[in-house]
C-alpha cells in the first residue's frame, strides 16, 4: 500500500502578499440576486412527482415504556399510504450528531424504539395522500403507555435514586471515552495544567462562582425540511435542509441497514442553521417512506416541532473559581461544567470539550483545572448550536473577571488587556483539550484583541461612563467581555474542492463545503479567483451534493472558510500550474517567466499575453489535449482563534426592573475579512443572536416536562424594532496558517452578550444576575435582595 504524503506542520502557500486583488474586498453575493428575486429554490420549492407528506407521532410523556400501540384505525384514514412503529423498523443504534467518523457521540438513538425519552420524541411514521390525512392518522394511532419516573434537574440526574434514561443493553460510545449511561452519566473529561491548589494559595484573592446558563432554540426561518425520491437508477435521492449532507448521507445509510451507494444528498439554498441542521434529523424517516412505498415524500417540521422535537443550546452550570494577586496577576483559573444533553447525546463530549478549549486559552495563567460531564435528563435534546459551549462558558468566564478587577480595584478592561494571550504566546490547553481527544499544540500567529478593545473602549464610552449610573429611577451600565473561538477541528476534517476550466475561461468550482446563508459560495469563489487571477464571478459554483461534489465535513466548527479555503487554494493552485504549462508551450517562455493578471497569461517581456480562453481553447482541441482541472483536498494542523472583544450599555428602570439594551459594540479580528460585507453581517448576526438570548429567550416547561412556549408568541426572539443601536467592526490582521490570512467570524460574535449585558447591569445596579435570561421580574428580585431598592 503506497504511504500518504508527509503532512506539514503548516500550509506552505499562504504567505502574505503586497495587495489583494479579489480577497479583502465586498465583493457582490454569488447568489444574491437569486434570493431576493425567489429564483433560488429551497428544499420545499422543488417539485416532487405525487409526493406522499409525512408526520410523525410525538410522545407526550417525558419517560415512559410503549407496552403497546395500534395503528389499525390511522391506517383506514383516508389517504393514508403507510404507517410504521417501531416493531416495522430495524433497530440498529447511532447518533444523529453530524461528526466525522467515528463520530465522537454515543449510539444511543434508533428510528423508532419501544421507548420514549422525552416529550416529543418518535413514536410512529405515518405517510400520506395530503398533510391534513396524515396529521388526522397521528391521532388515530392507539398507545398504551407506561408511564415511569422522570428526571429534570440535571444536578440530580446522576443520583442513584434517578431513573435511569438509556437502560437499553446495546447504546455504546463509538470511540474509546468515558460513557456510563446506567448512571445517566454521558460524558466525563478532566485535565489540569501545573498546581491549582499551589496557584490558590499563592492568590490574594480567591473567587468562586456558579453561573447558569438555559434552553434556546435556534429559530431558523427555515424549519427541519426533508423531500426523497428514487431516481431512474432506483437510487434515492434526498434534497435536505441540512449543514452536513456526507454525514446525513452516512448516517441515513447506517440507520436504515443499506449501501451509502444508494444514496445521493441534495443540500439546495438553506433558511438558516446555526447548528441545528447539523443533525441528522429527519433524513432517516423520508428515506424510510421512500424505499418501502416506493413514492416522493416530503416532512417538514412545524414551528412547534421544531422547539420541542429538534435540538437546542445546552443548559449548563458553570463553576469558576480563580485565584488573583493584588496586581492583576492570575495564579489560577479552574472551570467545571455540568452539562444537560436531553435525552440523547448528541455532540454531549464535545460541546462540553468546547467549554475549556474555546475560553481557558484566553488568560494567561500557569494553572489551570477543567473538569466537564454531561448528563442524560428526560428534556428535549441538545445539539450543535453556534458557539458550541463557549457561549455557555464566556459568561461565567467573563462575569468573574469582572469580579477578580473589582475585588482588585482594577479597571476591568485594564485587567484584561494585561491577561489575555498574545501573538508568540501559547497555552498548554491547546494540546491538552481538543474535541473529544487531546488538541493540538499551537502558538498565537496572530491577535488584534488589544486594538478590539481600544476601539470598543471609545465607541462605548467607557472612560466616560463606567461606574456613572446616574442618580434617578432609570440607571444606565457599562460593561464587556473578552472572547475568542477557534478555527476548525485541526488533525480531524477534511475539505475538497474540484476546479475545471471552460473554453471562455471561466471556471467551474464544485464544492462539498455547505452555503447555509453565510455566503460561503462567494467566500470561496473570490479566494479561488485570487489565486486564478480572474474574477469571482468567472467561478461558476455549485455546492453540496454528494453525487457530484467532492467531500467536505460540512459547514460546522468555523470551519469553512479556514478549512475549505485551504482545499481551494490547493486545487486553484494544481490548475494555475496547468494553465501556466500550457501557456507556456503557446508563448514559448518558461513556466516560472510567466505571470497570470486580469484572465491573461503575460510574457517576461510583458507585452505578449494569452488570454484563460485562448489557453483553455488550445488544451482542450489542439495539442496535447485535456481538460485542465483538478482536486485539491486540505487538512487543518491548527486552529488559529479569532478575537473579539463585545461592550454593551444598559438602562434598568429600577421600579419595574425593566432591562433595555442601548447600545453595543462588537469589535472582531478574524484575520483577514475575505468578504469585509460579508463578515461584518456575520458579527452583527451573531451579536443580535447572543442579545436575545441573553434578554428573553426561554424554554418555559411544566412540571411533566412539556414545554408551554414553543411558539414566537411566547418565546420572543429579537426583530429588528428590538435591536439597540450596534456597532460592529473589524480588526484586520494576518493569520500565516490561514487562506490568504484569514480566520473565522461566524461563531464568536454570539459569545460576548450573556457576560457584557450581565457585567452592564452589575454597573447600572450594583446587582450581580448569573441565571439568565435577564428579565424584569430576575432584576427586580436581585435588587430587593441586595437591598438596592
Amino acid at each position: 500500500m503506497q504511504k500518504p504524503p508527509a503532512i506539514p506542520e503548516y500550509p506552505k502557500f499562504f504567505d502574505r502578499p503586497e495587495k489583494f486583488d479579489v480577497v479583502n474586498h465586498s465583493r457582490e453575493k454569488l447568489d444574491g440576486a437569486g434570493l431576493v428575486t425567489g429564483n433560488r429554490k429551497f428544499v420545499a420549492d422543488f417539485d416532487l412527482v405525487n409526493p406522499l407528506h409525512v408526520k410523525i407521532l410525538t410522545s407526550p410523556h417525558a419517560h415512559a415504556n410503549i407496552k403497546k400501540i395500534d395503528p389499525d384505525e390511522a391506517r383506514k384514514v383516508p389517504g393514508v399510504v403507510a404507517v410504521y412503529t417501531y416493531k416495522d423498523v430495524p433497530r440498529i443504534l447511532r447518533t444523529t450528531a453530524g461528526q466525522g467518523y467515528p463520530e465522537p457521540s454515543p449510539y444511543d438513538t434508533c428510528l423508532l424504539d419501544n421507548k420514549v425519552r422525552f416529550v416529543g420524541d418518535r413514536v410512529a411514521i405515518v405517510a400520506a395522500e395530503t398533510l391534513e390525512a396524515a396529521t388526522e392518522a397521528c391521532r388515530k394511532i392507539k398507545v398504551d403507555y407506561e408511564v415511569l419516573p422522570a428526571i429534570f434537574d440535571l444536578e440530580k440526574a446522576r443520583d442513584a435514586s434517578s431513573p435511569i434514561i438509556h437502560d437499553e443493553p446495546d447504546c455504546i460510545m463509538p470511540i474509546p471515552v468515558f460513557y456510563e449511561p446506567k448512571k445517566n452519566h454521558c460524558s466525563h473529561i478532566e485535565t489540569r495544567v501545573g498546581d491549582v491548589e499551589k496557584g490558590y494559595k499563592e492568590a490574594d484573592f480567591v473567587l468562586e462562582r456558579k453561573y447558569k446558563s438555559h434552553y434556546a432554540q435556534h429559530c431558523p426561518i427555515e424549519p427541519h425540511v426533508c423531500a426523497a425520491y428514487l431516481d431512474e437508477s432506483d437510487r434515492l435521492t434526498l434534497i435536505s435542509s441540512t449543514q452536513v449532507p456526507f454525514h446525513a448521507r452516512r448516517i441515513t445509510a447506517q440507520t436504515l441497514g443499506i449501501p451509502i451507494k444508494r444514496i445521493r444528498v441534495i443540500k439546495p439554498r438553506i433558511g438558516g442553521g446555526f447548528g441545528t441542521k447539523q443533525e441528522v434529523l429527519i433524513e432517516d424517516v423520508v428515506a424510510l417512506v421512500t424505499l418501502r412505498t416506493r413514492r416522493s415524500c416530503i416532512l417538514e417540521l412545524t414551528r412547534s416541532e421544531e422547539f420541542i422535537s429538534s435540538r437546542t443550546r445546552h443548559e449548563m452550570i458553570v463553576t469558576m473559581k480563580a485565584g488573583v494577586k493584588k496586581d492583576g496577576t492570575l495564579t489560577a483559573f479552574s472551570m467545571k461544567v455540568l452539562s444537560n444533553t436531553g435525552a440523547y447525546g448528541s455532540h454531549a463530549l464535545t460541546v462540553m470539550c468546547n467549554c475549556g478549549s474555546k475560553v481557558l486559552p484566553l488568560y494567561k495563567c500557569n494553572n489551570v483545572e477543567f473538569i466537564g460531564d454531561t448528563v442524560y435528563t428526560n428534556l428535549p435534546v441538545a445539539g450543535a448550536y453556534r458557539g458550541y459551549g463557549a457561549t455557555q462558558a464566556a459568561f461565567g468566564a467573563e462575569s468573574i473577571m469582572d469580579e477578580l478587577a473589582e475585588k482588585i480595584g482594577m479597571d476591568a478592561a485594564e485587567f484584561r488587556m494585561m491577561n489575555h494571550i498574545r501573538v508568540g504566546e501559547t497555552s498548554p490547553i491547546f494540546q491538552a483539550l481538543g474535541e473529544g481527544r487531546a488538541g493540538v499544540s499551537m502558538d498565537i500567529k496572530s491577535c488584534g484583541l488589544p486594538q478590539c478593545i481600544e476601539i470598543g473602549m471609545k465607541e462605548i464610552g467607557w472612560k466616560e461612563k463606567r461606574g456613572k449610573p446616574g442618580t434617578g429611577t432609570k440607571r444606565r451600565g457599562i460593561g464587556m467581555a473578552m472572547l475568542m473561538q477557534g478555527s476548525s477541528i485541526p488533525e480531524i476534517d477534511m475539505g475538497s474542492v474540484f476546479i475545471k476550466m471552460n473554453e471562455d475561461g471561466s471556471f467551474n468550482m464544485l464544492l462539498g463545503a455547505t452555503d447555509l446563508g453565510t455566503g460561503s459560495d462567494t467566500i470561496l469563489a473570490q479566494i479561488a479567483a485570487e489565486t486564478l487571477g480572474c474574477d469571482h464571478n468567472d467561478m461558476i459554483v455549485y455546492s453540496s451534493d454528494t453525487d457530484f461534489t467532492p467531500f467536505d465535513t460540512g459547514a460546522y466548527a468555523s470551519s469553512t472558510t479556514y478549512l475549505s479555503g485551504g482545499a481551494v487554494i490547493n486545487a486553484a493552485n494544481k490548475v494555475k500550474e496547468q494553465i501556466l504549462a500550457v501557456a507556456s508551450l503557446m508563448l514559448n517562455e518558461k513556466p516560472e517567466d510567466l505571470r497570470i493578471e486580469n484572465k491573461a497569461v503575460y510574457g517576461k517581456d510583458g507585452k505578449s499575453s494569452i488570454t484563460f480562453s485562448s489557453i483553455c481553447n488550445y488544451a482542450m482541441y489542439e495539442v496535447n489535449q485535456f481538460q485542465i482541472g483538478a482536486i485539491g483536498s486540505h487538512v487543518t494542523h491548527a486552529s488559529p482563534p479569532p478575537f473579539s472583544a463585545h461592550f454593551a450599555e444598559v438602562e434598568i428602570d429600577t421600579e419595574t426592573g425593566e432591562l433595555k439594551v442601548v447600545k453595543y459594540v462588537a469589535g472582531v479580528d478574524c484575520g483577514t475579512a475575505i468578504n469585509p460585507q460579508l463578515a461584518e453581517g456575520q458579527v452583527e448576526g451573531a451579536a443580535a443572536n447572543g442579545i436575545s438570548f441573553a434578554v428573553t429567550e426561554e424554554y418555559i416547561f411544566d412540571k411533566n416536562g412539556r414545554m408551554l412556549n414553543p411558539n414566537f408568541n411566547h418565546y420572543k426572539i429579537f426583530s429588528a424594532a428590538d435591536m439597540p443601536e450596534l456597532k460592529a467592526f473589524l480588526v484586520p490582521t494576518y493569520e500565516p496558517t490561514g487562506p490568504y490570512g484569514a480566520k473565522s467570524v461566524s461563531e464568536i460574535g454570539i459569545n460576548g452578550a450573556l457576560p457584557a449585558i450581565a457585567n452592564a447591569i452589575k454597573d447600572a445596579v450594583g446587582v450581580r444576575l448569573v441565571d439568565p435570561p435577564f428579565t424584569a421580574e430576575k432584576i427586580l428580585k436581585a435588587m430587593k435582595e441586595k437591598g438596592k431598592l
